[in-house]
Order: C-alpha cells, then structure tokens, then sequence
C-alpha cells in the first residue's frame, strides 16, 4: 500500500484536534509539537484539511482550528483522501486498463493487490475518528496475536 507521511501524519493531527478541541480552536503549532510533526508541513495539510472540508479556521489571538463536523462522523478514509493519498497496492494506475508491465498488460497478481487496496479502503471508511480518539480498534481483527507468524486459532 502507498500511504506516505502525509497520509499519516494528517491522521494524526486530526486525532490530536478532536483530542485536545473541546469546542475551543487548537493552533497548529500545539499539534506539532504534541506530534513532532513539522509546523510548516502540517500548515500543507491543514490547508488541505479545509479544503476537503473537514476542518474549519478561526483566525485572531486564540484561534486555531476546529473539526468541521462531530468526530464519529469522520471516517478515517475522508482524511486520507482529503489530503491527496490515494489508496493505492498495485503499481498500475488507478481505474485505467492498462496494467504495469511494459506491454501494457496486467500482472498474475493485480487482481489480488488490487483487491487489497479496496479492503483497506473500507476498513479505513468503517473507522471514525473517534473510535480512533476512543482506541476502540485496538485488538479488533483478532487475528494475529503472539510473535511472528502465529495466527490465531479460529
């Protein structure tokens, strides 16, 4: 999966301002230091953020900025995508025919790469902001557990 900083870091700083909000603006710089994220980088993001309209400013002493609507009805896929981060596991170009091999054509395994890349999506879509601000997806799958390679008994 490509997901850069970008990606990551925007979702970090959203769960740092629907952490640390209560209703009153955060400056940027607060979350930058909270995250260790570069003020300057998260200024490009949260440009974006409000563009994508998932944040809103509020200028003048005391401001910063707000979440646009209630946490539980952000989804983590929003913010991703709001930041320009595509979803993307295969090396081909989204939605084209065309495949990544020099002829054109598709790989054995596109399919599967491809597929993962729509799962991830919606796990990303099923998760609000808040559940992640509430840690409630720690643990969820259930699935891998103990040390490499062990999987769960079903």
């Amino acid at each position: 999966m490509k997901l850069s900083t970008k990606g990551r870091y925007a979702v970090m700083a959203m769960v740092d301002l629907a952490s640390h909000s209560q209703g009153s603006p955060v400056a940027l710089a607060d979350i930058a230091e909270r995250q260790e994220i570069s003020l300057s980088y998260l200024e490009q993001l949260f440009g974006k953020l409000r563009k994508g309209g998932l944040v809103k400013s509020v200028r003048g002493p005391g401001g910063g900025y707000l979440l646009s609507r209630p946490a539980p009805q952000m989804r983590i896929s929003d913010i991703i995508m709001a930041v320009d981060e595509p979803i993307q596991t295969t090396r081909c170009s989204p939605g084209s025919p065309a495949g990544c091999h020099n002829n054109k054509g598709r790989c054995l395994t596109h399919d599967l790469w491809e597929e993962l890349g729509n799962q991830i999506y919606l796990y990303l879509s099923s998760v609000s902001l808040h559940d992640v601000c509430e840690r409630r997806i720690l643990g969820s799958s259930g699935v891998f557990h103990g040390g490499a390679g062990s999987v769960a008994a079903q």
